[in-house]
């Protein structure tokens, strides 16, 4: 563990945020550029040789991902002996938020932002594999940018032996070893509901997940049909990506948008 106020190259450590059985989250000043970052520095006994391989491979391709919704890795290297990678300090993250009831907009605010930087990594073909609240972190502004492409990934192989991704946020098939785009889609799909409903749907995601009833009365149909193709168990039955997603979730997006504009309307006017 490092200690507050200790000396990383140019970045001085301030507090650790989190720690996995990965790595641990600090947050520290840079010291150069005047500004605070949050450092991930996996532990020494998980960096090995093709664990360095596989890193230099994820990283290559997080840097092709340059969009606003992604947050960008600001530095990948060795610092007195720790592997150090850097990114922009977020306010919290999504799975902190989550914590306190949230309205239909910003919910559908963060949605439409998470599911355009899936939509742009599956352009390039790029699966996340591990698409949690956790990775998405919030800015000012509500501002969401999803985090951890591939490092995420190199992490569960590197800790699990085996598989990819999160128990409790993954589709079924990518539990069996076999993840796809669709299989981003299934993660979205269950995020989408717990911030419109305030539960997790469980395995084995039978349809209607809990809490159903308060979507039922918050959204268009148009969205709850979204939803329930996102989170369908049989991987045909989804969206193929998160763009073909994105074209549906908008439009419905809309009509839920305008559903709830009305149904506050019309409560005014009986009251």
């Amino acid at each position: 563990m490092l200690r507050a106020r200790q000396r990383l190259g140019k970045y001085r450590i301030e507090k650790r945020i989190s720690s996995g059985g990965f790595a641990t989250v600090y947050r520290a000043m840079d010291t150069i550029e005047g500004i605070r970052v949050a450092l991930k520095i996996p532990h020494a006994e998980n960096i090995t040789e093709d664990v360095l391989k596989d890193f230099r491979r994820e990283v290559r391709l997080a840097v092709q991902l340059e969009h606003p919704h992604i947050l960008s890795l600001k530095n990948a290297s060795f610092i007195d002996g720790h592997f150090v990678i850097a990114f922009p300090l977020g306010e919290r993250t999504l799975g902190d938020r989550l914590s306190n009831r949230m309205s239909l907009a910003t919910a559908l605010g963060y949605a439409q932002q998470m599911i355009e930087a899936v939509a742009f990594a599956h352009r390039h073909r790029i699966i996340h594999c591990d698409i949690k609240p956790e990775n998405l972190i919030l800015f000012s502004g509500n501002r969401l940018k999803l985090t951890d492409f591939g490092i995420a990934k190199v992490a569960q192989k590197t800790v699990q032996g085996s598989g990819t991704g999160t128990v409790g946020y993954m589709a079924p098939e990518q539990a069996m070893g076999k993840p796809s785009l669709r299989s981003d889609v299934f993660s979205l799909g269950l995020i989408l509901h717990r911030m419109l409903s305030g539960k997790w749907p469980e395995w084995p995601f039978d349809w209607p997940p809990p809490n159903f009833h308060r979507v039922r009365g918050r959204v268009h149909p148009d969205l709850i049909a979204v939803i329930r193709r996102c989170i369908d168990p049989q991987p045909r039955k989804r969206y193929r990506d998160a763009e073909q997603l994105l074209k549906a979730f908008l439009p419905a997006e809309a009509k839920a948008t305008r559903h709830a504009a009305r149904k506050k309307r019309n409560g005014r006017a009986a009251g």
